[in-house]
């Protein structure tokens, strides 16, 4: 037997393992693609395939080999998610809004092979997932211009759903129109009141007239529907292409740093595994206090001496009791570590009312 038949029968066998191996990859990524739908999680995972790439190539010690096997792991992972995502597809996800609202494009962004279904409203959307019409919603919490949504604040205090994943959208705002239009032919832009304010500038430049509309998507339909060249809209670019408009003027925004935060709630809270390291995990805790001196303060001191840093904290009234209040934390690190599990459990006892509303990782989504 010369070389290269020595060679292919060593291919052969080797291949023949690598079959059972990659069945048994297979099947566990089974189990991975129905915890994520479970749990409210996108297919893709930026941090743990960085992490798996960095681990898994320091077992090939051929430095030479090590580059191609990264590219070998690169390519699994990539034929993992696409299983995941065919096993995934259906994935109902519940938004508020219409196609081309900003909502939206994040419910693509974060579930590409899910089917989002639009809601009138937060509440709606959000109840759609507790009766199990839909398996997740994704909703607004936050916007770097206009600060917390109140609504879903409130939901998330209240109702049965779980945080299991965050992401920020940066928001660019464009001119949009029928077209034949131009920046001299419009009269009148149409958009959601905080995107009139926040491209306020641009509007008084050129002397536009103003009119609120409930969303963003809704203006454009508006501005396509009306087929007028003195009408424009403002929205994102996804919006005019699904309504076939065209972008007189990019990014109008007065601030270019606008960005909306968006959660995927579920019914089922992601467990994140007990490890030491606390990069990129976070989680949420709404609760109140007793109407006692210093009972705030306590509170805080207590996250703060079990190691937890506090991202941000604030205070919302509730709506069944006159002047009370209850508040609302994002704080860093693994809350099912030893340290979280001891910091909930005094919690529970100093709280009126606790909840671990969420645990995610902080990751980027394109």
């Amino acid at each position: 037997m010369n070389k290269l038949e020595q060679a292919r029968e060593i291919i052969n066998k080797v291949d023949a393992e690598m079959a059972v191996l990659f069945e048994k990859r297979m099947k566990a990524a089974e189990m991975v693609a129905e915890y994520k739908r479970e749990n409210g999680l996108s297919i893709l995972d930026t941090s743990r395939e960085a992490e798996i790439i960095k681990k898994n190539s320091e077992y090939i010690e051929d430095k030479a080999i090590r580059e191609y096997y990264v590219e070998f792991l690169k390519d699994t992972m990539s034929i993992s998610r696409a299983y995941q995502s065919r096993l995934n597809e259906g994935v109902r996800v519940a938004y508020n809004g219409v196609p081309g609202a900003y909502a939206y494009i994040a419910s693509k962004k974060l579930f590409p092979e899910g089917k989002p279904v639009s809601y009138n409203d937060f509440t709606s959307a959000y109840e759609a997932v507790e009766k199990g019409e839909c398996d997740v919603a994704v909703l607004p919490i936050e916007n770097s211009y206009a600060g917390d949504v109140g609504t879903v604040m409130d939901l998330i205090f209240s109702g049965s759903l779980y945080v299991n994943q965050v992401i920020d959208l940066p928001i660019i705002h464009n001119l949009m129109a029928p077209s034949g239009a131009t920046l001299q032919s419009i009269k009148k832009v149409v958009s959601h009141p905080q995107a009139l304010s926040q491209c306020a500038d641009f509007i008084k430049k050129h002397g536009y007239e103003s009119e609120a509309f409930s969303n963003t998507a809704v203006s454009a339909q508006y501005v396509k529907e009306q087929n007028d060249i003195t009408i424009g809209a403002i929205a994102s670019d996804e919006t005019a292409s699904i309504f076939g408009l065209e972008i007189l003027e990019s990014n109008i925004n007065t601030s270019r740093s606008n960005t909306t935060r968006f959660a995927v709630f579920s019914r089922s809270q992601n467990n994140m595994s007990d490890s030491k390291s606390k990069m990129n995990d976070h989680f949420i805790l709404t609760f109140t206090v007793k109407n006692e001196a210093g009972a705030l303060a306590k509170t805080l001191d207590i996250i703060g001496a079990h190691g937890f840093n506090m991202r941000n904290l604030r205070s919302r009234p509730m709506k069944e009791l006159l002047w009370s209040y209850y508040f609302y934390i994002e704080a860093d690190g693994n809350i099912n570590t030893r340290d979280g599990k001891e910091m909930l459990r005094i919690l529970g006892a100093t709280c009126d009312k606790l909840k671990l509303a969420g645990t995610y990782k902080t990751q980027d989504i394109k």
